[in-house]
């Protein structure tokens, strides 16, 4: 089975030398030429392995990798003009790998089977679970995206499963409505918070969960909302 590649690079010439390059080793490559564009595509697409350019519009690449890290260990290869030591280090402080321009089409190769063999070694060790079951009566099947409380299925929008997922799957992560707004509508720029605010509501009311004293989702006045919820 091919495995899926994720490019985001906004120079378009570098990006098609890179996915052809890739395509010939019968690797199936998504291109994506912002951070917006291919956080959008990570969050409905699966994918082996991403390949990311630091500097990009909309959202740059140490920022799309955080919002990646939030939902997924896939391997990531920062790509990146910038050669300095220091610069590395930052690099790496959040992705798996730098690659350096300019760098031969031979190493770009070399370095994507490397992480793609242990990507699979990890994925068999380590297989996610599908059905995870929490304090207070919740459960939440990943695979079919279904959410039930008390043995009761609890129909939730797009928006509301999303944002359950990301807090359930951070337990205990601090969560701006900025970030929130960035992760889950794969946008930035949020010129209000009552977009975020009235998902959040929507969600507590369904989970029946008070905001007083709150089993999942609790407000950190000033600063945002995290989940408290234990898994079993």
């Amino acid at each position: 089975m091919a495995h899926n590649i994720l490019l985001v690079e906004d120079d378009r010439e570098i990006a098609r030398i890179m996915r052809d390059t890739l395509v010939k080793e019968n690797y199936k490559v998504t291109w994506a030429t912002t951070g917006i564009e291919g956080l959008e595509d990570f969050s409905k697409g699966s994918f082996d392995l991403v390949l990311v350019d630091w500097m990009m519009p909309e959202m740059g690449g140490l920022e799309m990798i955080e919002h990646i890290r939030l939902q997924s260990d896939v391997p990531i290869i920062m790509i990146s003009a910038k050669s300095k030591d220091t610069d590395k280090v930052e690099g790496l402080q959040e992705a798996d790998d730098y690659l350096a321009k300019p760098f031969s089409l031979e190493e770009l190769k070399a370095r994507v089977a490397s992480h793609l063999r242990r990507w699979q070694r990890y994925n068999k060790i380590y297989p996610d679970k599908e059905v995870v079951q929490f304090t207070n009566g919740l459960c939440i099947d990943y695979k079919n995206e279904q959410v039930f409380r008390e043995n009761t299925e609890i129909v939730l929008t797009q928006k509301e499963y999303a944002l359950l997922k990301l807090f359930t799957q951070n337990p205990h992560q601090l969560f701006t409505k900025e970030a929130l707004y960035t992760h889950v509508w794969q946008q930035t720029g949020l010129e209000d918070n009552h977009t975020v605010t009235v998902h959040i509501k929507g969600l507590r009311e369904k989970l029946k969960d008070p905001v007083k004293h709150p089993h999942f989702i609790q407000t950190v006045w000033g600063k945002g909302y995290r989940f408290v919820g234990d898994e079993l």
